[in-house]
């Protein structure tokens, strides 16, 4: 305890004043408390009880499930795969959408809308949404619960927000994984959203079956060149935000779209692209998307694009897996990391080339392998 403050007042040389002395605040927090917060560790419960509660939609094992995918601690990876490698043969059974657009198009009231709409008509939805994380700080503001405060009530939904974690795009590193603890969980209808920031678009159309790009009208950029690559790989442009002053403009965006849609080459699965207005807001529009939607699961069934489809994404998701575990190992092996900062001192010196000191390390690595 801090030594209380002396008044001055009760000094000898001031006669008839007398200041009682005040009591010390306490801390905010205490101390005791911190400390046996932080000596206390979760226990691990056994895989299958994780395993059984999924598959029996226990929405609070799931979570905790979720959570070990996304840990980065060697023991939570291990029971992690061990709940993954049982709930596979109960996953694959779900339509997944992956949902991008730019920030501010709309994509959090768009979700909760569609997302409602599935559920009212008796679906299950569980909506993996990506939120950036910081480059300093590592952390994230996961507020996307806030953001659907209708469908984080409803008792068919599941929002699990995540950290993008610095993967590639934004895109969480282990969304893959848990796709598949929601399918085992029940979850028919399984929404990716991405954070909107460019190559997160190339990731979630790799494990979706559908990729929905939302865009605004009137924004002055609905034919740039950059949107190439995501138009290309959209399967339905909904121009959101359709309502009020702006619905003349979002009906001549859907022309100009579609009039762009024109000029891309046919899609292996055999889909013509569609340009759709709806107002997330309103819920107009919303209704005939979700009608697209099954339209294109119906012919992708028929033709055998959608089973196709995601026999390779499975393909690109064990190369992608690889790369992840070499790279994790090559990194955190016990001989690297001093030869790694020495050769980065070589390479600021000028010593040699960034080229040639990659080249090093790989040799230095397979040598202590």
């Amino acid at each position: 305890m801090s030594e209380q403050k002396k008044h001055i007042e009760n000094s000898p040389e001031f006669k008839g004043l007398l200041v009682n002395e005040g009591v010390e605040h306490p801390g905010s927090v205490d101390d005791h408390s911190v400390r046996r917060f932080l000596q206390k560790k979760r226990k691990l419960l056994p895989v299958e009880d994780y395993v059984n509660g999924i598959l029996a939609g226990n929405i609070t094992l799931l979570s905790k499930a979720v959570t070990l995918v996304e840990s980065s601690k060697p023991e939570h990876q291990q029971v992690a795969q061990e709940i993954i490698v049982q709930c596979l043969p109960h996953s694959g059974k779900s339509l997944r959408i992956g949902i991008t657009g730019v920030p501010g198009v709309g994509k959090s009231t768009f979700i909760e809308a569609l997302g409602s709409y599935i559920t009212g008509r008796g679906g299950k939805l569980a909506v993996l949404a990506i939120d950036p994380s910081s480059e300093r700080s590592g952390g994230s503001i996961l507020g996307d619960k806030t953001r659907m405060e209708e469908l984080a009530g409803d008792k068919n939904a599941y929002i699990r927000p995540s950290p993008s974690a610095g993967s590639l795009g934004g895109v969480a590193r282990k969304t893959r994984e848990t796709i598949v603890l929601c399918e085992a969980a029940g979850f028919d209808h399984v929404f990716i959203e991405t954070v909107g920031v460019g190559q997160s678009e190339t990731a979630v159309h790799s494990m979706s079956d559908f990729f929905l790009l939302l865009m605004l009208a009137g924004a002055g950029d609905e034919l740039q060149g950059i949107k190439r690559g995501i138009m290309e790989m959209a399967d339905l442009i909904a121009i959101n935000k359709a309502d009020g002053n702006n619905l003349e403009k979002a009906q001549m965006a859907k022309r100009q779209y579609l009039n762009a849609l024109h000029l891309f080459p046919v899609k292996d699965s055999g889909w013509e692209p569609q340009v759709h207005t709806c107002s997330a807001l309103t819920k107009t529009g919303v209704a005939e998307v979700w009608e697209q939607i099954e339209v294109y699961k119906k012919q992708t069934m028929e033709n055998g694009y959608f089973l196709q489809k995601r026999n390779s994404q499975s393909i690109f998701w064990m190369h992608e897996t690889i790369q992840d575990q070499i790279k994790r190992a090559f990194y955190q092996h016990p001989g690297m990391k001093d030869k790694i900062r020495e050769l980065e001192e070589q390479v600021l010196q000028s010593k040699i080339s960034s080229f040639v000191a990659a080249g090093k390390l790989l040799e230095i690595y397979s040598e202590l392998k």
